[in-house]
């Protein structure tokens, strides 16, 4: 399918890994689409809501350490929050998109724990309650997460270490695909790490080893938390766990994220069963205003590899 010749071609990293080896790897396109520089192998791509992940991760290892009660009212860790929403929300809904947050100058859009919307702010506030309980940068705890996994080539953006960031291109309403320079306004926290294929795959490795947690709080990371249900824009009824999606349709678990940033598309699924990861890096992104077109390829891969796994 990716082969196929259209105007609007795919253009990133596609890989297959059981148990951690790789059974199957293509690399398609252009890192620099204007000098025609071909994509390799070590190429970084900025990741997008994958990067939730890591903050999560980073969240529950501060659980586990003591530093951090997940049903504890934020105001604990962050005193200087202004509104009083600040003595209700807990870092569980921070977690869950359940906490209603739409400004720190706004007031709630809902009763904090009775409603979800998906949400990019929560995911900032983790990152500062870390940097408020270990007296470290999240850019600094980040980096030191992904040593601990053999990641040298995932780096928070404000490091600026990274040196093989392929550009990304987003296609314009006259249909041409330009250099996006709006990438990085989301919150780092919550879509804007940068990563490889290869560096993905220990990822999942690490994560779902549950090696990074005590056995309760890894279980709670992966399970179906209450009210974190999302209508999802690809996948219709989605359930969430902590910082990823938990799919158990067809009797087939499957877990993980998919990620957008402007001219970026990406996916990071894991099949606990099979010890399955599928990872997609996009720097390609065409019909960036319809998302169901925009993820074609990556959601028909998806379907293959699910259809191959039942």
């Amino acid at each position: 399918m990716i082969n196929a010749k259209t105007e609007k071609p795919f253009s990133g990293i596609i890989s297959i890994t059981k148990h951690g080896k790789v059974q199957y790897l293509t690399i398609k396109g252009f890192a620099n689409k204007e000098k025609k520089t071909p994509l390799e192998r070590n190429d970084q791509f900025v990741i997008g809501s994958i990067s939730k992940q890591f903050t999560a991760a980073l969240i529950l290892r501060a659980y586990d350490e003591g530093k951090v009660s997940l049903h504890t009212p934020i105001r604990k860790y962050l005193p200087n929050l202004k509104l009083s929403w600040a003595d209700t929300v807990t870092i569980h809904q921070l977690l869950t998109h359940t906490h209603g947050i739409v400004s720190l100058n706004k007031a709630l859009s809902f009763r904090a724990g009775t409603q979800y919307a998906y949400s990019q702010i929560g995911y900032d506030l983790m990152a500062q309650i870390l940097e408020s309980v270990n007296n470290k940068s999240f850019s600094v705890l980040a980096d030191e997460l992904f040593k601990k996994c053999v990641m040298l080539n995932t780096f928070h953006p404000d490091l600026k270490k990274y040196k093989n960031l392929v550009k990304g291109y987003s296609e314009q309403e006259n249909g041409k695909l330009v250099f996006e320079t709006a990438t990085f306004e989301n919150y780092p926290a919550a879509g804007g790490f940068i990563s490889t294929v290869d560096d993905l795959i220990k990822w999942n490795e690490c994560l779902y080893s549950g090696k990074l947690f005590k056995a309760n709080t890894f279980e709670m990371m992966k399970t179906k938390q209450p009210l974190a249900i999302r209508q999802h824009p690809l996948f219709g009824r989605t359930e969430y766990g902590y910082g990823i999606t938990v799919d158990d349709k067809e009797g087939l678990l499957q877990l993980g994220q998919t990620g957008y940033t402007p001219g970026f598309i990406s996916m990071n699924f894991y099949f606990p069963k099979t010890q399955t990861s599928l990872i997609i890096l996009d720097n390609f992104v065409w019909y960036p205003e319809e998302l169901d077109k925009a993820f074609k390829y990556h959601t028909e891969i998806l379907k293959f590899l699910r259809n191959s796994l039942k």
